[in-house]
C-alpha cells in the first residue's frame, strides 16, 4: 500500500511491507538467551555468543526503527494508524503497572504478612529467636537459621531524596519541553529536552552509589534475606526503566534537532513522555513504601 500512496498523502491504513526485521531480532534474543545462559553455567563461549546477540539485535532495531521513522517522517500514518499508536503505548504502560504492582504486592505480603506470621507464637517453635520486625523499623537483623549474614539499610536521605527531586524536576522539564514544541519553539524544546536527559542520567549514578554503598558498607544485597531482594528488584528494575526512558528521551532529541515533529504531529514525543511520567510516578510509590515505611 505504501508504494502506491502518493508522497506526503496517508492511507486510510499504512500496511508495510513483508520484513525480515522481526525473525532477526528473534535471532538475536535467541543467541542472548543461550549465550547469557551458557555463560552464567560456566561456559566461557557464552559470553561470546552474548555479545553477538546484542550486536545482531541493537543492529536490527536500529534499522527497525530508522524505516519506522522514514515512514513517519513521509506522512504515511494516517490518523488511524496515530490512534493505534496511541492505545499500544497505553496498553504498554498499563502492562508496565501490574508488572511493578506485582512486586509492590510482594512487599506488601512479607511485610504485613510473613514477617509478623514468622513472629508469631506458633512459629517460635522453629524459630525462637527470630522478631517480626521489618529491616526498615527494626534495623538489619541476621537470620536466625544463620542463612542470611546482618545488613543494614537505606534511609531516605540524602541520597533517596536527592533522586527524587531529580525525577520530580525531570517531570517539570519534559513538560516545558512539550509546551514549547506545541508552540513550535523548537530550539526551547531541544534545551529543555537535554536537560531531561541529563536529570535522568544524574538519576542513575546517584543510584549506582547508592548500590556500591548498600553493598560494601551495608552488607545489603539480593541475598539479604526478602527484604534485600524486594528492595534491589523494584529499585533495580525502576533505574532500568530510567534507562530506557533516557534512551527514548536521547532519541526524541535526536530528531528534534533533525527537524522532525510538529506541533501537530508528534506522537513519538508524546508516547516517550507518558512512559517518563510513568518511570516518575512509580518511584514516588518507591520512596515512600521502600525508604520511609
Amino acid at each position: 500500500m505504501a508504494s502506491s500512496t502518493p508522497s506526503g498523502s496517508a492511507p486510510y491504513y499504512f500496511v508495510p511491507a513483508p520484513s525480515e526485521f522481526p525473525v532477526q531480532v528473534a535471532f538475536g534474543m535467541l543467541l542472548i538467551i543461550v549465550g547469557g545462559a551458557e555463560w552464567l553455567n560456566g561456559q566461557d563461549w557464552g559470553a561470546y555468543v552474548l555479545l553477538v546477540g546484542v550486536l545482531v539485535w541493537v543492529t536490527v532495531v536500529f534499522r527497525w526503527f530508522r524505516q519506522a521513522i522514514g515512514e513517519s517522517e513521509r506522512h504515511l500514518y494516517s490518523l488511524r494508524v496515530d490512534a493505534s499508536y496511541r492505545w499500544s503505548m497505553s496498553w504498554f504502560i498499563f502492562s508496565e503497572v501490574m508488572f511493578f504492582g506485582a512486586f509492590f504486592g510482594a512487599l506488601y505480603w512479607a511485610r504485613v504478612h510473613s514477617i509478623p506470621d514468622l513472629g508469631g507464637l506458633q512459629s517460635q517453635i522453629l524459630w525462637p529467636d527470630f522478631k517480626g520486625v521489618w529491616p526498615t523499623v527494626g534495623g538489619g537483623t541476621a537470620s536466625p537459621t544463620g542463612t542470611v549474614d546482618p545488613f543494614g539499610v537505606i534511609g531516605p536521605w540524602p541520597l533517596p531524596t536527592i533522586n527524587t527531586a531529580l525525577l520530580l524536576s525531570s517531570g517539570v522539564t519534559i513538560t516545558i519541553a512539550h509546551h514549547a514544541l506545541l508552540a513550535n519553539r523548537r530550539t526551547k524544546t531541544i534545551f529543555w529536552m537535554w536537560v531531561t536527559v541529563l536529570l535522568g542520567l544524574s538519576f542513575l549514578f546517584v543510584q549506582g552509589y547508592e548500590y556500591s554503598h548498600a553493598y560494601h558498607e551495608l552488607n545489603l544485597k539480593l541475598s539479604s534475606g526478602v527484604f534485600g531482594s524486594t528492595f534491589f528488584m523494584l529499585t533495580g528494575f525502576h533505574g532500568f526503566h530510567v534507562f530506557v526512558g533516557m534512551l527514548m528521551l536521547t532519541f526524541i532529541t535526536l530528531r528534534l534537532m533533525k527537524g522532525h515533529f510538529t506541533p501537530e504531529r508528534h506522537f513519538g514525543f508524546e508516547g516517550a513522555a507518558w512512559y517518563w511520567h510513568f518511570v516518575d510516578v512509580v518511584w514516588l510509590g518507591l520512596y515512600f513504601l521502600v525508604y520511609w515505611l
